[in-house]
């Protein structure tokens, strides 16, 4: 088996968050290098997004309905059928339980913002993870910002908040479903700040949140771009880090 067949074979675990942060950057360096695995990523990750598209479900139109409701049913359906034994009832009740729950689970299928959060939460587990959290070790914006220059579209704005108690650990590049993007790295007392910096006209609403596992991810504003902040920090600490990163300009 090629390397490119064992790499494809790890897309679907990676954009589902189940690979480590050692297989997953392993990945990642090879679809630097690869476009034919990079173009097998980004279209494992639109097939993904397609079918979760709510136009995908169909509903039965009203004359349908009204037909079926009007037909009478056959003499053989309306005779008395033997009643159940008592814990086969039991049993199609909670069937039909479970499939009520699919079925609105269905209907809040995950849209962009939703996947986005997945892959954000799941990126910052992977870091947490690993020898460390970062690729580029560095508090000094001169050197972060220029790093990741030519390895994205859009070198983020880079700001270090040492002095209001968030200090710049350093950046990194990672993948939000097919997208690489930057990540900048804060640190707060023993807690590690991942704000990934999404792509310009990404499907974000800023002051939206999540939360996870005790994670709460925020989508902010970061120099004209949006942004998501993980963090497991509390609620007050985390409000002073976004106010922060939001009155960050570009200048």
């Amino acid at each position: 088996m090629s390397d490119c067949d064992t790499f494809r074979a790890q897309l679907a675990p990676y954009l589902d968050g189940e690979l480590d942060r050692a297989d997953a950057r392993a990945l990642e360096a090879h679809i630097d290098g690869c476009a034919g695995c990079g173009a097998a990523l980004d279209e494992l990750d639109r097939l993904r997004r397609a079918l979760r598209d709510a136009n995908l479900r169909h509903t039965a139109p009203p004359a349908l309905r009204a037909r079926i409701a009007a037909e009478p049913l056959p003499l053989p359906a309306r005779r008395r059928v033997p009643s159940a034994p008592a814990w086969l009832r039991y049993a199609a009740c909670a069937l039909l339980a479970f499939g009520a729950g699919a079925l609105a689970m269905r209907e809040r299928a995950p849209g962009a913002q939703a996947q986005l959060e997945h892959d954000a939460f799941a990126s910052h587990w992977r870091a947490l993870a690993a020898a460390t959290p970062v690729d580029v070790v560095s508090s000094d914006r001169h050197t972060v910002k220029p790093w990741f220059a030519g390895k994205v579209a859009q070198a983020p704005v880079v700001r270090d908040f040492a002095d209001q108690g968030f200090p710049l650990v350093g950046g990194r590049i990672d993948y939000l479903g097919g997208a690489r993007v930057p990540v900048l790295v804060y640190r707060h007392g023993q807690h590690v700040i991942d704000v990934f910096v999404l792509p310009s006209g990404s499907a974000t609403h800023a002051g939206a949140s999540a939360q996870d596992a005790g994670y709460t991810l925020r989508f902010v504003t970061l120099g004209g771009q949006p942004a998501a902040i993980v963090a497991d920090t509390d609620a007050s600490e985390l409000a002073k880090l976004i106010a922060l990163i939001e009155s960050a300009s570009s200048s």
